[in-house]
């Protein structure tokens, strides 16, 4: 389970920029919320220390149990359904024994986990179609659960990251091809029917927030539109070096309450406006400092399955960035999707710890199976 790794193979340019993203988070959480800075101080200690314990574990090893981890993925998103906390119209938490945490993040995990091992197990006959089908059952079956919570957002964060690992795994561009064709048409259907007033396939706030975003001129002092706007002045107004943390400055989007979740959703804003350009650079270069490291990492893995698991840890982190700071900058509807390691939120940041544990793993046995090939 716990293998011996030499110290030198251990990939520690990608724990220093965890450490200097999740750092910037921390005082970002703090200036916004100050109650919530010492546990989401906690968060990242707890989520290091996880991290360095899932990077000693063999991968392979705790691919072993991907069904265990595959059903036990599913009764955690039923329980959430039957017994979970609701806030906002939604029921997204599960208390257990006093620990609040939100399954759907680590169900992220689970799936990556989950499909290394079976698109690995099915490299051969990927493009059949008996595993074609059987892969999209198994992957619609989380995703109708998640989406029943109501969580639209995740429910497309995942349907991406499947087509990630799937296409990583080797799918034929003829599938591709074939699937686009089908799938942009549907698209532009279901657009069309979401903004009609009496449409039954999203719930109203979703296709509020659609309409607010198509709409905005029309619709300028509606929540989701104000909320947008003075996100994007509040980054506008941190100009080249920002206004600094912390700070009291009576025109100030954060400490003015004009932007609404400034620690989670919208912390990006609060990145603009006290640290200014260089600040919102540095943090969208780390992030893809560390999507890129994982990418590497994964192109150098010993085998498939180590591949799809650094290139779906990849996937979670840029997709989520990019949605995020979409939004934060009005360039998508607001969503409600946090940014990876800054955002305020414990569960999501100890599973992304996880992931990047795996990813650390991975890098460790690329050079121990290359010795292994190597002739005497």
């Amino acid at each position: 389970m716990i293998r011996q790794y030499r110290l030198r193979d251990y990939n520690f340019r990608l724990v220093i920029a965890l450490i200097a993203l999740t750092s910037i988070g921390v005082l970002l959480v703090g200036s916004a919320e100050p109650a919530l800075q010492n546990r989401q101080l906690a968060g990242m200690i707890l989520g290091l220390a996880v991290m360095l314990v899932v990077s000693l574990m063999d991968f392979s090893w705790i691919l072993n149990f991907n069904w265990i981890m595959y059903a036990g993925n599913l009764v955690l998103l039923l329980l959430v359904i039957l017994f979970g906390t609701d806030a906002n119209g939604a029921t997204r938490w599960l208390n257990i024994a006093g620990i609040q945490f939100q399954p759907t993040e680590l169900a992220k995990i689970i799936i990556i986990l989950f499909f290394a091992k079976f698109f690995m197990d099915h490299e051969e006959d990927l493009n059949t179609l008996h595993t074609l089908v059987k892969s999209v059952i198994l992957i619609a079956i989380p995703l109708v659960l998640i989406l029943s919570q109501p969580d639209l957002k995740n429910t497309i964060t995942i349907a991406i990251l499947f087509c990630i690992l799937i296409y990583v795994a080797g799918l034929s561009y003829k599938v591709i091809g074939g699937t686009l064709l089908i799938a942009v048409p549907l698209a532009v259907i279901f657009l069309f029917i979401v903004v009609q007033p009496d449409q039954k396939l999203i719930k109203p706030y979703q296709r509020d927030r659609i309409m607010a975003f198509l709409n905005s001129e029309d619709d300028e002092y509606s929540d989701d539109v104000l909320q947008q706007k003075n996100s994007v002045m509040a980054i506008g107004s941190g100009q080249l070096t920002g206004k600094g943390l912390n700070n009291n400055e009576v025109a100030s989007a954060n400490k003015g309450n004009f932007v609404s979740e400034n620690q989670t959703d919208f912390i990006f804003s609060v990145a603009g406006e006290e640290l200014g350009f260089i600040g919102c650079t540095a943090i969208i270069l780390l992030l893809l400092f560390i999507t890129f490291e994982c990418i590497r990492t994964g192109i150098r893995a010993k085998d498939l399955s180590g591949r799809l698991i650094c290139c779906g840890v990849a996937a979670v982190i840029g997709v989520q960035s990019f949605i995020n700071i979409a939004v934060v900058t009005k360039i998508l509807p607001n969503t409600g999707t946090p940014l990876p390691f800054v955002s305020y939120g414990l569960t999501s940041m100890v599973s992304l710890y996880i992931g990047m544990g795996l990813v650390l793993n991975v890098g460790l046995q690329k050079y121990r199976t290359y010795r292994e090939v190597e002739p005497s």
